[in-house]
């Protein structure tokens, strides 16, 4: 069976995809954002209650503050990338309900009145939304560097606030000079899929 994406696309997408470690100085406008946003937004998550959080590090000040709470390995990537995100999921994402699922909007209260019910479910869906962001980025020609070596609750309370609990930080820009560790081996389809 051949799949409807076209193999270019395939590759671009996944099967060339990598983590990149390295950086060019090219920079990454609001505009490329924009438009990976626009094109990972419709990715379904339960409720449509789309709890993912996009702050967008540029500022000199603001990459000082962040890369202090990276992982020692991480900090030299996140201080060179063009353009930093930091990924978090929103627990008072609930408060949307009503506007982005009007065909139920007593789903707020019925499912999402408890703070640890909002919390596990933005948890789950913010993620899901992450690897949505992943592929978009790769889908605008740019890598996607995604790290959870850092410090949360540092990243939290320097960034975010109680509400928005960090999820990852993404580095994005186009790969520079020796980008890539080798690829490491995945699992084979028989050893992941099981039928019953």
């Amino acid at each position: 069976m051949s799949l409807v994406l076209d193999p270019a696309a395939q590759d671009l997408l996944f099967r060339e995809a990598r983590t990149s470690n390295t950086f060019t100085d090219e920079p990454v406008s609001d505009e490329q954002v924009q438009a990976i946003y626009d094109l990972v937004k419709y990715g379904p998550t339960a409720f449509n209650q789309t709890p993912l959080r996009i702050t967008l590090v540029r500022s000199a000040e603001a990459r000082e503050r962040l890369v202090k709470h990276m992982a020692e390995g991480n900090q030299p990537k996140t201080s060179t990338a063009p353009l930093v995100a930091i990924l978090s999921a929103d627990n008072e994402f609930h408060e949307e309900l009503p506007a982005l699922l009007p065909s139920f909007p007593q789903a707020k209260d019925l499912f999402f009145s408890e703070r640890s019910a909002r919390e596990g479910a933005a948890g789950l869906n913010a993620a899901l939304q992450a690897a949505y962001f992943i592929i978009g980025v790769r889908a605008a020609g740019l890598a996607a560097g995604p790290m959870t070596g850092l410090d949360f609750a540092g990243v939290q309370k320097e960034f975010l606030d109680g509400d928005h609990t960090p999820l990852m930080v993404v580095n994005i820009g186009k790969p520079g000079a020796d980008a890539w560790y080798p690829r490491s081996p995945r699992l084979a389809y028989d050893d992941v899929v099981t039928t019953v």
